[in-house]
């Protein structure tokens, strides 16, 4: 089957233009000012876009994908993500993490959930290991998981400045990262560390320590929650400003939203007016993982779950209600990731690339359609495919 995308205006992220996309076998064949097919050709499924953008396919690089929580007891625990709610929020490509328990959850369950999304229909990688260091791997070290499983691309989320970290020392720190790094040049894979930046003064600390005294480069690790406080917001204005990535996460309840805690949308308009370069910004949704509520007296009333939806609401907050250009908002979901990770056939709307993409109201930017490796998930807000036990 081949599928044709007709006169639709294309963000590769970067504005193409009106456009026709040509999809063969899963792949962008190519992107096209016109094109006109025999009607005796071959059998064709033809996409109208007419008042319709379409985006490449969002990458979200943090979810508790085989599920998060636990820190009020096992009750606690959070659910697998379905696939549906990843479908419904344009999220094509995901990145699996464990998080704090790396007991009862563990890396052999998150590798088979992410085969799972795989088989269902979207592409899937995870992180080796939890928050603690030395890291549980799969294999008998981090080298081994990143170089000899295919799924596994670097690691995370590991834990610092945050008093459920398990305190590594800097020592420790640096080891694992370059072993990500090692791992990471012989794999061809991006061998990151994904760290999770709690509320400790210690802040940005370790990889400021890390950038001065090794030879490992700032962007071998990516530091996520960045926006959780203001405080933790300023140093990565100053991480951005070094060249290093700047990670926002997007799940908050609005209605609780912490009074020093800086909105994803917000905090891209501001990284962008500190100076930061966009190409070291980027979203994740922190999907799956507990989300404490607070009242206004800062008390206690509740936990919800961290919603992938909110990736891209706050994509489209930043451009309709702070400002920012649909090309650089996309970016924070898109290409950014796909370079920040080394995937190379995601995150643009080009020949060759895989054909994730999204279809989206031009009016108001709502997502009406998916396609993820040129099959068909969502036609006109309906959900056409959904995991094996919805």
């Amino acid at each position: 089957m081949v599928t044709v995308i007709k006169d639709i205006e294309v963000y590769s992220p970067e504005y193409l233009g009106k456009k026709t996309i040509v999809i063969v076998d899963g792949k962008i064949e190519g992107v096209y000012d016109s094109i006109s097919i025999p009607e005796d050709f071959i059998s064709i499924r033809e996409i109208e876009g007419d008042g319709m953008i379409l985006m490449p396919g969002f990458i979200d690089a943090h979810v508790h994908i085989s599920g998060g929580g636990g820190e009020g007891s096992f009750k606690t625990r959070t659910p697998e993500i379905k696939l549906s709610e990843l479908i419904e929020a344009g999220i094509t490509t995901v990145v699996g993490c464990i998080g704090t328990d790396g007991i009862c959850r563990d890396m052999k369950s998150l590798l088979a959930k992410a085969y799972a999304l795989e088989e269902e229909g979207i592409t899937s990688y995870v992180y080796t290991g939890s928050y603690e260091i030395p890291v549980r791997t799969i294999m008998s070290s981090i080298k081994e998981d990143i170089m000899l499983i295919p799924k596994i691309i670097g690691v995370g989320e590991v834990a610092l400045s945050d008093h459920r970290s398990s305190q590594p020392t800097f020592e420790q720190f640096i080891s694992l990262a370059a072993d990500a790094r090692v791992a990471g040049l012989l794999s061809g894979k991006a061998g990151i560390v994904h760290v999770h930046l709690g509320d400790g003064p210690k802040k940005f600390q370790y990889m400021w320590k890390l950038i001065e005294n090794t030879e490992i480069p700032i962007n071998q690790i990516v530091p996520t929650h960045c926006n959780r406080s203001i405080h933790l917001f300023k140093d990565a204005i100053e991480h951005g400003k070094k060249g290093g990535y700047v990670d926002l996460t997007t799940s908050s309840d609005p209605d609780f939203l912490e009074e020093d805690e800086v909105k994803a949308s917000r905090g891209l308009k501001m990284l962008l007016e500190e100076g930061v370069k966009v190409e070291n910004i980027m979203f994740s949704s922190d999907g799956q993982g507990s989300l404490p509520k607070f009242n206004k007296n800062r008390e206690f009333i509740g936990l919800g779950i961290g919603s992938v939806s909110s990736l891209y609401r706050e994509v489209r907050d930043a451009v309709l209600n702070d400002g920012i250009s649909l090309e650089m908002a996309l970016k924070t979901i898109t290409s950014n990731v796909a370079d920040c990770l080394k995937l190379n056939d995601k995150g643009r709307i080009a020949k060759g690339k895989s054909a994730d993409l999204i279809i989206a109201r031009k009016e108001d930017l709502t997502i009406e359609g998916v396609l993820s490796k040129g099959v068909e998930c969502m036609r006109k807000n309906k959900i056409l495919i959904k995991g094996t036990f919805e």
